[in-house]
């Protein structure tokens, strides 16, 4: 599985395997980051390639010092499930 990437052109964060790309896309807001929407292609379903994709982005925006809105149900639900990463959690965006 390939390692997340932060792709600012198209505003998402990237796991690329095979030819698909799943990501979770954002909006920048100031020093915190919007995150709106996962998306996981049928070729990569089922691996677990959502939940490791979310938590390369969190590890990321964690080592950054970024805090995170989740508008994605996938995102809050992931860190709903793993609260050592409710620190990252920042008002409305």
């Amino acid at each position: 599985m390939s390692e997340v990437r932060d792709n600012p052109a198209m505003s998402r964060f990237e796991m690329a395997e095979g030819g698909a790309v799943a990501f979770v896309a954002y909006r920048r807001d100031g020093n915190r980051m919007v995150l709106t929407h996962t998306e996981v292609p049928e070729a990569m379903a089922g691996q677990g390639t959502g939940s490791k994709l979310v938590r390369g982005v969190l590890d990321h925006l964690r080592s950054d010092d970024i805090g995170i809105v989740p508008r994605c149900d996938f995102v809050a639900g992931y860190i709903e499930r793993h609260p050592e990463y409710r620190d990252l959690l920042v008002g409305p965006g």
